[in-house]
């Protein structure tokens, strides 16, 4: 039999919804039980109200949760109809969030088993970062990030990685160079794996950019996750809509993932 999905339907009010960068959110959510529950690297379904005729729920992941207050904050970009009915949510407005989705990031249990950590993320593959960045942190592990963006006005995530007390250097790059490095964060990414002794890496972004870290972290002999994007539409392995090719068979993002062992993944 397969393992029961954790996800529960919870209710939720919205504490804040905040523009941070051009067109990315941080929507900060009261919902205790699933404060308590979440997970670095799981995701949450979100019904958004405001469309009658928009039946699925936005698959979305989480930048910190909150168990003692009961918040859950996310951060996500308006690509659509339904991430712009998101970001109009206003303080006190109600709906449904089924979650926790998924398997986490497997987080090294502690310095003694990981002496240094390597965080690389893209875009709005940063807030899964965010998250794994702080339960780093919180287990004491050193780590360095590579973040890539379009440009400064779309970056989101450094003051919030640099201000952790086991954060290390912190590489931006834009793909205009208004901040950081003209570069993508691959090049860095890279550079550091060939050149540190790294005992973990973690990516999450767009196919093409986990798919070099993944490389060079296998050059490197580093053991290295992926969190993938997919359309999880049902959230709890009913609907085969989020199926991701792996060496070992196709399987669903929502129940076997998002977070994959980067060396498991065949298409990206």
């Amino acid at each position: 039999m397969p393992t029961p999905s954790p996800a529960r339907v919870h209710e939720f009010s919205v504490v804040s919804n905040i523009e941070i960068a051009d067109a990315v959110f941080a929507l900060t959510i009261e919902a205790p039980a699933l404060a308590a529950a979440l997970r670095p690297g799981q995701f949450m379904n979100f019904a958004v109200p405001g469309n009658a005729q928009s039946l699925l729920r936005i698959p979305l992941s989480y930048a910190a949760a909150d168990p003692a207050a009961g918040t859950v904050e996310i951060w996500f970009a308006v690509v659509g109809d339904g991430t712009r009915r998101l970001s109009q949510m206003a303080p006190y407005d109600t709906s449904t969030v089924l979650g926790p989705g998924g398997n986490g990031w497997g987080v090294p249990a502690g310095p003694e088993a990981c002496e240094r950590a390597l965080l690389v993320a893209g875009g709005i593959g940063i807030p899964p970062i965010v998250a794994l960045a702080r339960e780093l942190s919180r287990r004491e592990i050193p780590f360095d990030a590579c973040l890539g963006a379009a440009s400064a006005n779309r970056l989101v995530g450094v003051p919030e990685l640099e201000a952790l007390p086991t954060c290390g250097d912190v590489h931006v790059c834009t793909d205009d160079g208004t901040a950081g490095t003209k570069a993508f964060c691959t090049d860095p990414a890279a550079l550091l794996l060939s050149n540190k002794a790294y005992g973990y890496a973690a990516t999450c972004g767009p196919g093409v950019m986990m798919k070099k870290v993944a490389s060079a972290a296998a050059a490197a002999g580093v053991p290295c996750e992926a969190s993938l994007e997919r359309m999880m539409a049902c959230g709890f392995g009913a609907c085969n809509t989020c199926n991701v090719e792996t060496v070992d068979g196709m399987k669903g993002a929502c129940m076997c993932g998002p977070v994959f062992d980067a060396t498991k993944v065949v298409v990206w």
